[in-house]
């Protein structure tokens, strides 16, 4: 129990110094700032609003889990949602709420731990969540709670890391077998080298275990901006070799042969 206390202090330490997005894409933290990092986001990853559905959510009481800088989060509110996020980091609850001070929307926003969520079962007719719980000590325990909160017949709408990713496979490339480690399993990679401590990826039959307990899941891989080396590399990843290799990445390739190894899994889930 204190090693996972241990570990989801070191994830929150991480992403309160800065929230996901934050370095690479908020240049200040006013609309124009916010304008810009959302344009940004959405030409990296345009199939975020497919996935998300925004326009879907109107008049439905819907709830964010991880909500970063609060691009998504907008767009659920411009849409008409009946809208609640959560975030374990103040620093991210404190960015969304200056977003939405600035663009005239509202929210139930709350500092709160995705393991432990502070609201009624049956509370939520939607449920989504980009890239966060995979980085819970527990995301089994998220995803319980996840179904917990939906009403009957509600939809979960879920990133997590695919582990069979071009981006894990350079990441074992750089820290297991140039450093001639090369037993390193990728789940070490992910846990160690990717982004916040004890990052998790998993494949489709694991993600499937997860939502189990759903009557209904389907579940896509996304080539990323990450896997095609299209854009920075996150928080953690600079140097001299990323440079060279953004130059030379058989971009077309990849995505002509290895369509199916990208690093965002995106789940649709029913209650």
């Amino acid at each position: 129990m204190q090693a996972t206390e241990d570990l989801k202090r070191h994830v929150h330490d991480f992403w309160d110094e800065a929230s996901c997005g934050e370095i690479q894409f908020l240049d200040a933290p006013d609309k124009s700032g916010f304008l810009e990092q959302s344009r940004r986001r959405y030409l990296l990853e345009p199939y975020i609003g497919d996935f998300a559905g925004f326009e879907g959510s109107k008049d439905l009481d819907v709830l964010e889990i991880g909500v970063g800088l609060g691009a998504d989060h907008q767009l659920f509110a411009q849409a008409g949602a009946v809208l609640t996020g959560v975030d374990l980091t103040e620093r991210a609850i404190e960015h969304t709420r200056n977003r939405f001070a600035q663009c005239g929307l509202t929210s139930d926003l709350r500092v709160s731990d995705a393991e432990a969520l502070p609201f009624a079962d049956n509370s939520f007719d939607w449920v989504y969540s980009w890239g966060v719980l995979h980085h819970s000590p527990d995301t089994a325990r998220a995803v319980d709670e996840v179904k917990r909160v939906l009403r009957t017949g509600g939809l979960a709408k879920v990133m997590i890391y695919h582990k069979y990713s071009i981006v894990g496979y350079m990441l074992w490339l750089r820290y297991a077998l140039l450093m001639l480690k090369p037993w390193r399993s990728l789940s070490e990679i992910y846990a160690n080298y990717l982004e916040s401590p004890g990052t998790k990826a998993y494949t489709k039959d694991e993600a499937r275990d997860l939502f189990a307990e759903f009557s209904d899941v389907e579940i896509s891989i996304v080539l990323t901006h990450g896997d095609l080396l299209e854009s920075e590399a996150g928080q953690r990843h600079k140097g001299w070799l990323l440079t060279l290799a953004r130059r030379i990445w058989p971009r077309r390739i990849i995505r002509w042969a290895l369509p199916g190894h990208g690093l965002f899994m995106l789940i649709t889930a029913i209650k």
